[in-house]
This record gives C-alpha cells, sequence and structure tokens, in this order.
C-alpha cells in the first residue's frame, strides 16, 4: 500500500425525508489497497456505494479522487471517472455476448458503425488483463455466475477502473469460485488498483482485506487494520447496541413440535435444514444477506421446490403448495411486501380476506357487508390507523400494511406463522405492537418462525435462536445461552461451526 490516497470521503450525509441514511460517513482508500466495508444489515453500506458510483446524491459531504473534487451526477459519470460498482445482483444483458456486455456503452465506431475488430480487441484486452479466458461469442446467459461476475470487472478494466466496489461478491458462488475471485482481487491490488469489499463474512475480510471501516446506523464506528484487530473486536464494533426495551415477554409453556423439517435442501441457497418449531414458542433465525433463511422458509412453504429432505406439518407429512400449507395451518408474512405480500392495489378488506374467502361467503359469493365487517374487526384490534375497510392498501403506511399482513394470518387462524423481517422499515412504536401481538400468540399456543436481520429483537422476543450460514442451519439454541457476539461469529462464519 503506498502513502496516496486514491478515494476519499468525508462528512457524507444522506437523507431521504425524515430518515437520515448515512451520518457525516468518512473513509478513504489508497492505490493498491483492499478496504474491507462492513457492518449489519441496514447500517448503510449500500447507501453509501450509490453515493460513490452516483446512484445517489449525497446532502452534505465532500469527496476527492485522485486529489481532485468528484462528486458524480450518475453512474455513467462515475463509470467514466473509473469507479465501477458490481453489485451482488449482476446487472448483465443475459441474451448479448459476452464481448456486447464488456463494451456496452463505450462501443467504438466507424462512421457511425460498430468497429467489430476494435471491439474484439479491446474486450480481449480486458479479459486478459484479469487472467481469465471466456468466449467473447458467448452468451452471458450460457455463464456460470462467477463468470458473469467476471464479465462485469472486466467491463469496468475496459474503461479505465480506478476503484472497484464488490457488493457481497462471494453470496451467490462456491468455495473454489470465492478463491478465483481472491487470486484476482489480488491480481487488481498488485495493479495498483483500490478495491472497496462489502461483506458479512468476516473470515473473507481476514483473508483478502489491508483495512477495514465499519458502518453501524449510518455513521462511520470504526477502522483499521485487519491484522491488528481479532474476528470478536471487528464483530463488536458492527453489534455495538444496547437491547432496547420493546420486547414483551409472557410466560410460555412449549407444548408438542408442530412443524418439522429435516434435512431440507432448497436449490441454489438451502443446502441443509433440520429444524422441529413447537406450539407455545417463538423460534428465530439470523443469518446474514445470501445465507439462504428467506429461502428456507418459503420451501418450507411451498414457494420454492425442495431437492430432499422432509417437513411435516401436524399430522401432514411431504411436500406442499402454499394453498395446501394454508389449509394445513401455515401462513407466512413475505419480506418483501410491496411486491408479493399484499395486493397493493385492492382495499384492505380484500387483502385481509384473500387466503380464506369462505369465511365471509354468502352462498357461493362473496358477501361485501361481511368482508368489512372483518376487516373492522382487525382494524380495530391491532389499531390500523386508516379511513376504512375500502381504502386501498398502498395509501397505508408501512408499519400498518405490515399489520394487514399479519392480519390475514390471524384471520385464518393459522397455527403456524412463517414471519420474514416482519418488523422492517416499520417504526419502534409499531414494532413494539407487534411484538406484542407475537407473545400474545406464543401464550395461545400458536408457533412463531420468525427471521429478523436485527439481533436485538431476536434476543428480545424468541425462545430459541437458530443460524443460517451459506446455506446451513444450525441447531436452535436457548437464548439464554446465546449473545449478540456469539450469534455473529457464527453467521460470519468464523470457525465456530454450527454452535453460536
Amino acid at each position: 500500500m503506498t502513502e496516496a490516497v486514491r478515494l476519499q470521503v468525508e462528512g457524507v450525509t444522506v437523507r431521504f425525508g425524515g430518515t437520515i441514511a448515512l451520518d457525516g460517513v468518512h473513509l478513504s482508500v489508497a492505490p493498491g489497497e483492499v478496504l474491507a466495508l462492513v457492518g449489519e444489515n441496514g447500517a448503510g453500506k449500500s447507501t453509501l456505494m450509490k453515493v460513490l458510483s452516483g446512484a445517489i446524491l449525497p446532502d452534505a459531504g465532500t469527496m476527492t479522487l485522485d486529489g481532485q473534487p468528484y462528486g458524480p451526477r450518475d453512474p455513467r459519470e462515475a463509470r467514466n471517472h473509473g469507479i465501477a460498482m458490481i453489485y451482488q445482483e449482476l446487472s448483465l444483458a443475459p441474451s448479448l455476448t459476452v464481448r456486447d456486455n464488456i463494451m456496452l456503452g463505450v462501443e467504438p465506431a466507424r462512421m457511425g458503425v460498430l468497429d467489430d475488430r476494435q471491439m474484439n480487441e479491446q474486450a480481449g484486452k480486458a479479459l486478459a488483463e484479469l487472467g481469465h479466458a471466456i468466449p467473447l461469442d458467448a452468451p452471458v446467459k450460457w455463464l456460470s455466475v462467477s463468470d458473469q461476475q467476471l464479465v462485469e470487472i472486466a467491463r469496468a478494466s475496459a474503461v479505465g477502473c480506478r476503484v472497484l466496489i464488490l457488493d457481497e461478491p462471494t453470496s451467490s458462488i462456491t468455495q473454489t469460485d470465492v478463491q478465483r475471485l481472491f487470486q484476482l482481487i489480488r491480481r487488481m491490488k498488485a495493479a495498483g488498483q483500490s478495491i472497496i469489499y462489502i461483506s458479512h463474512f468476516i473470515e473473507e475480510v481476514r483473508e483478502i482485506a489491508d483495512r477495514f471501516v465499519v458502518l453501524r446506523d449510518g455513521q462511520s464506528v470504526g477502522a483499521g487494520n485487519v491484522a491488528d484487530h481479532s474476528t470478536a473486536q471487528i464483530v463488536a464494533l458492527m453489534v455495538g447496541r444496547e437491547l432496547q426495551d420493546l420486547h414483551p415477554r409472557s410466560a410460555r409453556s412449549p407444548g408438542e413440535p408442530i412443524l418439522e423439517v429435516t434435512g431440507l435442501s432448497s436449490l441454489p441457497r438451502v443446502n441443509s435444514a433440520t429444524l422441529a418449531l413447537k406450539s407455545g414458542e417463538v423460534v428465530g433465525i439470523f443469518g446474514l444477506v445470501g445465507s439462504g433463511r428467506s429461502d428456507l422458509v418459503r420451501a418450507i412453504f411451498g414457494l420454492a421446490p425442495v431437492q430432499s429432505g422432509k417437513v411435516r406439518v401436524g399430522i401432514y407429512e411431504g411436500a406442499g403448495t402454499p394453498a395446501r400449507r394454508w389449509s394445513q395451518g401455515i401462513g407466512i408474512v413475505s419480506e418483501d411486501r410491496k411486491s408479493e405480500g399484499l395486493a397493493l392495489s385492492r382495499s384492505i378488506a380484500e387483502n385481509l380476506i384473500l387466503p380464506y374467502p369462505q369465511s365471509v361467503e354468502s352462498g357461493a359469493l362473496l358477501s361485501p357487508s361481511r368482508m368489512k365487517q372483518a376487516a373492522r374487526g382487525w382494524i380495530d384490534r391491532l389499531s390500523v390507523r386508516c379511513r376504512s375497510a375500502d381504502q386501498k392498501i398502498a395509501e397505508l403506511s408501512g408499519g400498518n400494511q405490515q399489520k394487514i399482513a399479519l392480519a390475514r394470518l390471524l384471520h385464518r387462524d393459522v397455527d403456524v406463522l412463517l414471519l420474514d423481517e416482519p418488523t422492517r422499515g416499520i417504526d419502534v412504536g409499531c414494532k413494539r405492537q407487534i411484538f406484542e401481538l407475537i407473545d400474545s400468540l406464543a401464550t395461545q399456543n400458536k408457533a412463531v418462525l420468525m427471521i429478523s436481520s436485527y439481533l436485538p429483537d431476536l434476543l428480545g422476543i424468541c425462545d430459541r435462536i437458530a443460524v443460517m450460514n451459506r446455506g446451513r442451519l444450525s441447531p436452535p439454541r436457548p437464548v439464554s445461552e446465546l449473545d449478540e457476539h456469539a450469534i455473529m461469529l457464527a453467521a460470519v462464519g468464523s470457525g465456530t461451526g454450527d454452535r453460536p
């Protein structure tokens, strides 16, 4: 690493309405250096990278690139300055060839006609500099994920990359491909390029990065040389919060297992999961981005295929469709309520009865009056703020939308609730109400399987917690035996195996 600074960020702040996403963030990266950017989900990493890559304009702060002021107005301008962002979800044109993807947006032309020979030369040179050979005429959709990732990096190199930003680059590739990627990063580092490496996996950070910066709640809270800090010290900086008094816990008496998962695999992200969920308890699942936690509950509910293993619900065993799971007494709240969790163009009442329209039928037809009556009952019980049961659900706040998503499960009177990030994007008041509801359900002998990225919530509301790491689920352990550090160490793969 040299003494010079390639990219300097000072006091960058980003606001979305009344929410402060970044609050005076600082970082720097030098030529020939790999800087790891770490932090929990929601810490502000993605927002910061969008600022660096020109996708978001900051509200305050300054940036310099090789000593010159830097403030891209859009991603194209950032790319022209040599700042390239490789997102976790790759942004390639799958039907185009490798060559056309590498040269996309910077195609050489003569007299308005593409210069095929020059395109081949430049694309081939970009790949050769990375030390890998991929047929230039191969459609990108035929390539493996790791080779597609390589094409994105080659596209950055083709226009003169000075800073390469990698966002969770190993979440969807094999261990062999991870080592291949690391070899490439070391080659780029030796050539004097700067790398910003975003990852939840601390063992990867220790292997590939020179320095690290920790973001927490939109602020820079720590930095240093990786070699000078233990994994536990970095994790402590990532977590660093007091548990909040938001989590009511009544006396619970777990009964017999009502949902049993044995050796379940669901490609591409779930390799092995075994779990027994009892009536009258709340079990949490923690896992970082790409760990397979959401894929697991989707497979249980029948939204994703099961390659192997067993799922038993009460007396029922075997694969199931979502309709069958509803009838067996399982309901799900998706982490993406806007895209798949709710019908935003429909009313509150219509959304509420979707899984159980028979409850409001009169004869063979839906009864609008019964539908509204049922909706009003849940609106009152859950303190949903709305004008009426006829109001479109898209017009409600995120917290009130989430209450209706939960009310659907309650209206169907399910015995097992699969809750994926049930408090994401809602305010503290709504969180408290939802946790009170979850606690109440457990005392009524309902079984709750809850995914959350926020460890204090899991420790506060759950009876047991399991950790998902690279598609493998650890045995759930009582919360009395756990703390945030132990859970995070297991989630980042610190060598603790399946024991958080």
